[in-house]
């Protein structure tokens, strides 16, 4: 695997944020999508804990500071482009803030496609 530094990382495109797809270390299961700044993914990799930037809150936080549904991220990955992360964690009780154990519990309803 190759590694990049945290200054590599494209946060311009995003106008300050890059989008970060939390997935399980075990199971590879997708737990949630949110946003970093270059503060947020500095103090991941120095603590070893989720942190986000919230657009609705608009500050910084740790996963799990209010549940404690901690976030114990295992590495770190980057995409081609440098604009997009995933946190590779260990995940203490469920993600998603409505208590299911990933964001991703729903489906959308596929129509039928018409055959041409």
């Amino acid at each position: 695997m190759n590694f990049i530094g945290v200054e590599e990382v494209d946060f311009a495109k995003g106008k300050g944020l890059v989008p970060v797809v939390a997935q399980e270390a075990v199971t590879g299961r997708i737990l949630m999508l949110a946003y970093a700044n270059r503060e947020a993914l500095e103090r991941t990799m120095n603590t070893g804990f989720a942190h986000y930037f919230s657009r609705r809150r608009g500050r910084l936080w740790r996963k799990g500071e209010d549940s404690g549904h901690v976030q114990r991220v295992k590495k770190v990955r980057v995409d081609c482009d440098g604009d997009s992360l995933v946190y590779v964690v260990e995940q203490t009780g469920p993600a998603c803030h409505t208590g299911e154990e990933s964001c991703f519990y729903r489906g959308v309803k596929v129509r039928k496609q018409k055959k041409p």
